[in-house]
């Protein structure tokens, strides 16, 4: 069942609450919660996953936590977010 069917569903369901049957009603929101609940999944085209997938494997990262990074760098690279910038008098030994 697609993202819009369940939509439409818990659409219908509000505007005739009073008609719809407990069991009903509890089914619709299990299956809502579930999408809820699984909604962090982004899918992407075959080629970015393959590609996704190397390079967490190269990261040593998780699917998601690359996708967060690269959003992340993105998002600082154009200044979206702001540069997390090193402290000029911090300790800095240069062993990196």
């Amino acid at each position: 069942m697609s993202t819009t069917d369940t939509t439409a569903l818990l659409e219908d369901a509000a505007d005739r609450i009073a008609d719809i049957s407990r069991a009903d009603l509890q089914i619709m929101l299990r299956r809502a919660a579930l999408r809820l609940r699984n909604a962090g999944a982004v899918s992407m085209e075959d080629d970015v996953e393959d590609a996704l997938r190397d390079l967490a494997g190269d990261f040593g990262m998780t699917r998601n936590d690359t996708i967060r990074f690269i959003v992340r760098e993105w998002m600082e690279k154009n200044t979206y977010l702001p540069v997390h910038d090193l402290d000029e008098d911090g300790d800095v030994d240069g062993n990196g």
